[in-house]
């Protein structure tokens, strides 16, 4: 296990070494620690298709790591998270701001709270609940999804979730053209950011949203 840890980080040392996102040592060494724990529950509790830890690392890790330089706010929800994507990376990444991690199955949540407890990550908080019936005990600014919905249902789903000034994110590959045609009058589409993940083959979008 030893051997593949420091493998892994000198994978993600190589991959993020010419790109904007820099994790100091400490980050580097939880990022790892997270795939080494997905990858060791995977094998029973099947959290990711993604089954080599070397794959995790870019398509897990990398590809939510990314987001981190767009979140301005302070509380986050991270509906659908499944195993804590990208939430627990992003928590990582960003030790000063709060990650509600929404899922709806057991075993993906109990997963979590091991993360949190052996990576001592204080700012996240694991949540079993289907998201329309979750009612949130803080102020939630912003709403995080990677491949949980279409938009059109996510803003549906996830509507009650902030007010006015809160902000969603929804993380894509290709821009979901015919998606963004659905988007109905209360919401309005702020910007949309082609982002560069390195090593990944494929687009990746954030798309955010306000409600009007």
């Amino acid at each position: 296990m030893e051997v593949l840890k420091e493998h892994l980080i000198a994978q993600l040392n190589t991959v993020l070494k010419d790109s904007d996102i820099q994790p100091n040592v400490e980050q580097v060494e939880k990022l790892v620690a997270y795939v080494l724990l997905m990858h060791k529950w995977n094998k029973a509790y099947n959290l990711t298709s993604v089954r080599e830890p070397e794959q995790m690392l870019i398509k897990h890790i990398v590809d939510s790591i990314v987001v981190a330089p767009f979140l301005t706010e302070d509380n986050y929800i991270d509906v659908g998270t499944g195993p804590g994507l990208p939430g627990i990376p992003l928590a990582i990444m960003c030790p000063e701001k709060y990650f509600v991690l929404l899922d709806s199955l057991g075993k993906r949540v109990r997963f979590m709270k091991q993360v949190a407890y052996e990576l001592k990550l204080n700012n996240i908080e694991p949540i079993q609940s289907r998201v329309e019936d979750y009612q949130p005990l803080i102020h939630i600014q912003g709403v995080i999804s990677r491949a949980f919905a279409s938009l059109k249902d996510m803003l549906h789903w996830c509507q009650h979730l902030v007010d006015s000034q809160g902000v969603f994110l929804a993380l894509k590959g290709q821009l979901p053209r015919d998606e963004l045609k659905e988007i109905g009058d209360d919401f309005n589409i702020t910007e949309i950011i082609a982002l560069s993940v390195p090593n990944l083959v494929g687009e990746r979008h954030i798309i955010k949203i306000q409600k009007k």
